[in-house]
């Protein structure tokens, strides 16, 4: 998979793809992250990439230029399964359309910034826009690394065992059962027996009614969506 993401602040995009998984799955040659300055599209020397609302109010806009430019030269390069809008006004990103997306061969992402992009980069481009949650952050670019590791660690071969994201919250619409680790008792909390009684039928058995139970008392609208 090949993943281009255009940003104003590609600093910020820095450090979270250069630890951990979506490091690994670089190396492993099973994943390609590519940043776009979007500065390097500036409509002048100044570097300016943004501009006043039209019709008054606080706050910037990013500008249609710089945009439409830089996603004109990405484009001519390759086609892409989506074009992505990171916005706080996007469809909340969920676990089913992170596995649609893991499924993409190239993803492009546009990071907003500012009061957003002009409305035109919107409806010309943008095939899906996408929010990380009901609040608002500075820019589109932690939003991106949230999308971008999503997917990646779902993209075969990237996990040590690809069974692992399979039993992840959310994946079936409950939240994922308690997990326990040795030593078997501490400060006198021991593990669940069950867990210890090599009876792999009653373990998964228990693991569901855990996580039925748990996502009952935290999270009951998952479960009226089954």
């Amino acid at each position: 998979m090949r993943l281009d993401i255009v940003t104003c602040q590609p600093e910020l995009l820095t450090s979270p793809f250069a630890v951990s998984i979506v490091k690994r799955a670089q190396e492993k040659g099973l994943a390609e992250i590519h940043v776009h300055d979007l500065r390097r599209f500036a409509i002048n020397k100044h570097g300016q990439i943004d501009d006043y609302v039209f019709g008054g109010g606080a706050g910037m806009v990013l500008r249609v230029e710089p945009i439409a430019d830089c996603l004109d030269a990405l484009l001519a390069q390759r086609s892409y399964d989506a074009v992505i809008y990171m916005t706080p006004d996007g469809e909340t990103l969920r676990q089913p359309l992170v596995n649609r997306l893991s499924l993409a061969g190239n993803l492009l992402i546009l990071c907003g910034h500012y009061k957003g992009v002009d409305e035109r980069i919107r409806k010309a481009y943008i095939t899906h826009e996408i929010s990380v949650g009901d609040y608002v952050l500075s820019g589109g670019e932690l939003g991106a690394a949230i999308l971008v590791d999503a997917i990646v660690r779902l993209l075969p071969g990237v996990l040590g065992n690809e069974e692992s994201a399979l039993s992840d919250s959310f994946q079936d619409n409950l939240l994922a059962p308690p997990v326990y680790t040795r030593p078997a008792e501490w400060r006198g909390e021991k593990v669940p027996d069950i867990l210890l009684s090599g009876n792999t039928p009653l373990v998964e058995a228990w693991r569901h009614e855990q996580a039925v139970e748990r996502t009952r008392q935290r999270r009951p609208d998952l479960l009226s969506e089954m």
